[in-house]
């Protein structure tokens, strides 16, 4: 394995640790007291002392996570990038791109569901009450 497959998959995993982190603080505790499961959030954040802190600092935490997204969406598909002329490694670098596409993909989703469940399901649940 060449040094530039293993950068490209560090930069993956990079990405998805970060879009799963704004998962774990921010939807997982709405998730878990939605489902009448408030204690066990309750316990989760007692002891696990970081996800405090990440909750409290959420905004930093969403804006460096879809800073990376960004940034790797553009690295994923800015102009000019090509893969090599080389039959096995032209194969190599296409699957590595359908890969790394189906992760930056994954990645996406899973930052929005944190986005929403932070900063858009109170409102849209006050909206809502005060419809009906």
């Amino acid at each position: 394995m060449k040094i530039k497959d293993m950068e490209q998959r560090k930069w993956g995993w990079l990405v998805l640790f970060t879009s799963m982190t704004t998962l774990v603080c921010c939807a997982l505790p709405i998730v878990l007291v939605t489902l009448g499961m408030g204690a066990v959030s309750a316990a989760i954040f007692s002891n696990v002392p970081f996800l405090g802190v990440m909750a409290a600092n959420k905004i930093w935490l969403f804006s460096i996570s879809g800073g990376l997204l960004m940034l790797a969406a553009w690295a994923l598909f800015r102009p000019g990038r090509t893969c090599p002329a080389d039959p096995v490694l032209a194969e190599k670098c296409n699957a590595a791109d359908r890969w790394n596409k189906r992760l930056l993909i994954a990645s996406v989703i899973v930052w929005t569901i944190g986005f929403v469940a932070a900063y858009l399901s109170l409102p849209m649940l006050e909206a809502y009450e005060r419809m009906f």
